[in-house]
């Protein structure tokens, strides 16, 4: 008897079966843009390996203005026909199904050609959109429809059509986007037409045995937005249309709540979908922040959904589904929702990949095979770096030993954790611990290693992490000031009244784990609700509260300095570094820019502005904590060296940068491939 029956069990659509209930959501990886399809290929096809369901592909544009940036990937020639062809015979010869997404961006396609129902621009473009008319119009669903003809004549079991999230189909449902007069605007039945009319016609082109999901969104978290009447309307005709399944979108793109972030509760928004159904008898999904088979499981067994999408955990762990079956779930690599390396690299023009699973978009390329000379292997240090090293050259066959002083695995993770909205964290050592063992990784703590201890191993790997870097303002020595470390590895108390040195990555951190106290909002779905202000969309159109976020006051009062006069947390992730900015504002942290700090005494920090050291200011805290930057601690790699042992330098004992976890695991897992 399996641990996830309603996970695990097949569903009927019909004309097919699903062999689970798993289904990988779409997203934007940037691989059908490199245009090497053997790539493309291979990364669906390892996913099909690990047993999901049903895949959906990153958004294929219809047309040229429909694409969401220039160059982005469409499906209009035969030639396109041919390339995703490759794609479909792969995944099918690993057992898998795949749909293709069709993506029509809408006003959020990034480029002047860019068309939407009215010529409302976009707060997250710089591009207006032109007005469609009737001709317009026509073309749209037109070339949407050619285009799951084509998805279908490349051997795709389904499309997807994205009708959520903000792009184009959703813009003409809303009154915020569509102000027309015409019978495509007005009326909530002129409104819904385009979408309606877009499936009815796709099922008239695909044929019966073909599955048509549409991706529905049943909250848009923004001003205006959909009421749950509207949505169930919609659903039950998208469904009258012929689509074969509904899933869920949450959230416009240019929404201010996050949806998907590692500071989401688990499932925050399967109780959105769960109000679906019984209103359609066609199969609905549920997405959003479900990254274990546990939390698949209770959302399903609950009622909530009739299928889970999980986009980002198959980035994770290509093999979840696989390894819930076999009951290795504690060997799953949790999705920790951190968005550095998937959305942060979509949105900077990368390939997108996985901060705990490096290999993700890059199977073809970053080749983990059995090493031809087996050799002993020393690593020093026990944190993302090292352990990723490990587990790596483990898998390659080599005998590997960690040598760390700390008492648990994990390093810098283990302040991460506990943070508020960083509980995912937790999950990402309990995987390593894990997989250690399973590996049969020898580790030892508590354990100083020294240049003797080094002696005799084929390959020494340092990876002794960072050290806090000394600011060197007078008075730090006093016993009102201390270290993040002080703070969260060794929960030093702080006063009422804290100010905090540094911006960055940590000094975020620190000053959101000082404004809360008690149950982190991210462990309490109604604290997490209240605190940003959703919802229920029976209650309020478009799911916002119109109170709007109301958090609980915070326990301390920060100010968060540093010395650039530049907005704070510029260099936080791209997807992420709002929320951050956006939580500590409803907190009341005052942010301080631009200051030079001149001493600390008994009273707090003094600092003054500018080249000029005007202004001299007062910070009056009883507590100073510094996050002033990190670096490198090379002093064991110095000592090798000084005594000719050859050694590997990575992560933040090779660049102390904001405690890089993607970087480290990434040249970890590099490194370890060609030991």
């Amino acid at each position: 008897m399996t641990a996830y029956p309603h996970m695990l069990a097949p569903l009927d659509l019909g004309f097919t079966t699903l062999k689970n209930r798993v289904l990988m959501g779409s997203m934007h990886t940037g691989l059908e843009e490199t245009k090497d399809w053997n790539r493309v290929a291979e990364f669906y096809a390892e996913r099909a390996r690990g047993e999901v369901g049903l895949m959906v592909t990153g958004g294929i544009g219809p047309n040229l203005e429909g694409s969401v940036l220039p160059g982005a990937a469409m499906m209009t020639t035969d030639e396109d026909v041919a390339n995703h062809a490759i794609v479909t015979e792969r995944v099918h010869a690993n057992g898998g199904k795949i749909a293709m997404q069709i993506l029509h961006a809408g006003r959020y396609a990034y480029g002047p050609m860019c068309v939407a129902p009215s010529p409302v621009k976009s707060p997250i473009s710089p591009f207006p959109p032109a007005e469609l008319d009737e001709d317009g119009i026509e073309k749209q669903i037109s070339d949407i429809v050619a285009t799951a003809g084509r998805a279908k004549a490349a051997g795709y079991d389904g499309v997807e059509i994205m009708g959520s999230e903000g792009y184009f189909l959703n813009q003409f449902l809303v009154t915020h986007t569509n102000k027309r007069t015409d019978r495509w605007g007005g009326s909530y039945e002129n409104r819904m037409r385009l979408p309606v009319e877009v499936v009815r016609r796709t099922r008239e082109e695909v044929g019966t045995d073909f599955i048509i999901i549409y991706r529905l969104s049943m909250i848009d978290l923004v001003p205006n937005g959909s009421t749950y009447e509207e949505v169930v309307q919609l659903a039950q005709e998208i469904e009258k249309a012929g689509a074969t399944i509904i899933n869920t979108g949450i959230g416009w793109h240019e929404a201010r709540i996050p949806t998907i972030a590692t500071s989401v509760p688990r499932a925050a928004f399967a109780w959105v979908t769960k109000k679906l159904m019984g209103k359609v008898s066609i199969p609905v999904i549920t997405s959003n922040r479900i990254n274990t088979p546990e939390v698949a499981e209770e959302v399903l067994s609950t009622g909530c959904a009739d299928m889970v999408s999980l986009a980002r955990p198959m980035l994770a762990d290509a093999h979840f589904v696989r390894k819930a079956m076999e009951e290795k779930a504690a060997h799953i690599a949790p999705c920790i929702a951190c968005n550095q390396a998937c959305l942060d690299h979509t949105f900077g023009g990368k390939i997108s990949s996985c901060l705990v699973n490096p290999r993700a978009c890059y199977e073809t390329e970053l080749v983990v095979a059995p090493a031809g000379t087996k050799k002993s292997i020393a690593i020093v240090g026990a944190g993302p770096a090292g352990l990723s090293t490990a587990l790596t050259a483990a898998e390659r066959g080599h005998s590997v030993t960690v040598f760390d002083r700390a008492d648990e695995i994990g390093g810098q993770l283990n302040m991460a954790k506990q943070v508020p909205g960083k509980e995912e964290f937790w999950g990402l050592v309990d995987w390593y611990r894990a997989m250690v063992a399973e590996m049969g990784v020898t580790v030892k703590l508590n354990t100083e290693a020294t240049v003797e201890t080094l002696k005799g191993y084929d390959e020494v790997i340092i990876a002794t992490g960072v050290l806090p870097r000394d600011p060197g303002i007078p008075g730090q020595d006093g016993d009102n000031v201390h270290s993040y470390i002080d703070v969260l590895r060794h929960k030093t108390e702080t006063g009422k009244r804290v100010a905090v040195i540094g911006a960055g990555g940590i000094g975020f951190d620190v000053s959101e784990y000082l404004v809360h106290e008690g149950d982190s909002p991210t462990e309490n779905l109604p604290a997490w609700m209240a605190e940003w202000g959703v919802a229920d969309t029976e209650e309020h159109r478009g799911g916002l509260s119109p109170q709007g976020p109301q958090p609980e006051a915070p326990a301390r009062n920060v100010t968060l300095l540093q010395r650039k006069a530049e907005k704070h947390g510029k260099r936080l992730g791209k997807t992420t570094g709002w929320i951050h900015r956006a939580a500590l504002k409803m907190k009341d942290v005052e942010f301080v820019g631009g200051v030079n700090y001149e001493r600390i005494d008994a009273d707090g920090l003094h600092v003054s502005f500018g080249e000029a050291r005007e202004n001299p200011t007062l910070i009056e805290a009883d507590d100073i904590i510094m996050c002033a930057g990190q670096v490198p601690d090379r002093s064991l790699a110095d000592a090798l060296e000084a005594e000719g042992i050859a050694c590997h330098v990575i992560g933040g004992a090779d660049v102390a940068a904001e405690l890089d976890a993607k970087r480290a695991i990434d040249q970890g897992t590099r490194l370890a491939a060609t030991l």
